[in-house]
């Protein structure tokens, strides 16, 4: 195993030491990064939410006007709640050259290499900047990198290449799939169980949609697009919670279902609920209306991200690729900030330590040997743009 400095383990302690799970708050970590970087001569912006109590980190070192390359991480984590955990979430444990904590992989352990490894090249003369971008609520649809991409295109020195740092065991990613979820609210008419020619039963409408959005699956399981890079390699469609209902012997009046696309690169983000609201309007509902006029399919958006799809040849493929030592690149399933950058013009790619198999798990951990990967290849970074 490669040697670890401790400067970074004990960076990742510090930062999975702050409880960042994305229904709370994340500036106890935003302002000790901010103080941080203030030791060092960096100044750093903050980019708040409408309430005040998230933020975005925005820091460039090196000269201006130049487009550079971005280092991004999102600061946020998954709850535990429920999760048997076997050591503190929020104490990093050391054993077996892993580091156990809630973000260790996804993905605190990248943010600390770059900030561990900030004093090395923050006295330095840079050709390029580099810029850092550590953002909130990515794990509940990318909230943060939105209001964080719309204050870098005001910049005249906006970043032209961006490294996401999701764990990709420090391979090179250049494609993720996109993502749209959606809430389905049915309104029908409740009544007693006995007389069910005059209630509108939700639940049962809700049903029919969710094995509707069934053999929508089966049909991009079988029929494609395909994209072999991927796995599956196919868009996937699943419902993941539903709520309806109050006695048996009452025809429910509400039910409400979420359900979720993963979308290809490429595939057609509005085709799927466009089918959905067409089997809705046409199938459902004038049943429904039939027997009661007010019964309604109400559908909201609950989050959405593009996909990424960076190509072989681009020039930060090419970089990264260089800088890890790694041949090849690899497409991933799990959606990130990325595709909202290349969205804004910056040529992204996703890299990072750690396995995406061990995020959002109990005793979720990270190898000490991929912490020194991430080291070696930011190291490597840093020199390139010190030229």
């Amino acid at each position: 195993m490669n040697t670890v400095a401790i400067d970074s383990v004990e960076m990742v302690r510090r930062l999975v030491g702050f409880d960042t799970t994305s229904r709370g708050s994340n500036l106890a970590l935003i302002e000790f990064a901010r103080d941080y970087l203030d030791h060092y001569g960096v100044k750093s912006e903050l980019i708040f939410d409408e309430t005040g109590n998230k933020a975005n980190l925005y820091a460039t070192i090196g000269p201006a006007g130049v487009g550079g390359i971005m280092l991004s991480g999102h600061t946020d984590v998954v709850p535990v709640d429920g999760q048997e955990w076997h050591s503190d979430p929020f104490t990093v444990l050391a054993k077996d050259d892993r580091l156990f904590g809630r973000g260790t992989a996804d993905m605190k352990s990248f943010i600390a290499v770059v900030l561990a490894l900030l004093p090395t090249i923050a006295a330095r003369r840079l050709r390029v900047p580099i810029h850092l971008a550590f953002s909130y609520d990515e794990e509940v649809g990318c909230r943060g990198a939105r209001r964080l991409v719309a204050a870098i295109g005001q910049r005249p020195d906006r970043p032209l290449l961006c490294v996401v740092g999701e764990p990709t065991m420090m391979q090179p990613v250049t494609g993720h799939k996109g993502k749209r979820s959606f809430r389905c609210q049915v309104h029908g008419f409740e009544c007693h169980s006995a007389l069910t020619h005059l209630g509108v039963n939700a639940i049962e409408a809700a049903a029919e949609m969710v094995a509707e959005l069934k053999a929508m699956a089966r049909k991009k399981r079988e029929f494609g697009p395909f994209d072999p890079a991927y796995t599956p390699a196919y868009t996937t469609i699943q419902t993941g919670v539903i709520h309806g209902g109050t006695a048996l012997n009452i025809v429910p009046k509400e039910c409400s279902f979420d359900f979720e696309f993963r979308l290809l690169p490429g595939d057609d983000p509005e085709a799927g609920i466009a089918e959905l609201r067409a089997f809705a309007a046409e199938r459902l509902l004038p049943d429904m209306r039939a027997v009661r006029s007010e019964a309604a399919i109400a559908f909201e958006e609950l989050s959405a991200f593009p996909g990424l799809d960076t190509p072989d040849d681009a020039e930060i493929t090419r970089l990264v690729a260089s800088l890890t030592g790694v041949n090849g690149t690899g497409k991933v399933a799990f959606g990130t900030e990325g595709g909202l950058f290349q969205q804004a013009g910056i040529a992204t790619i996703v890299c990072g330590p750690g396995s995406i198999e061990q995020a959002h798990k109990p005793d979720e951990f990270v190898d000490l040997d991929q912490i020194a990967r991430c080291e070696k290849f930011i190291g490597r970074l840093f020199d390139w743009a010190a030229g």
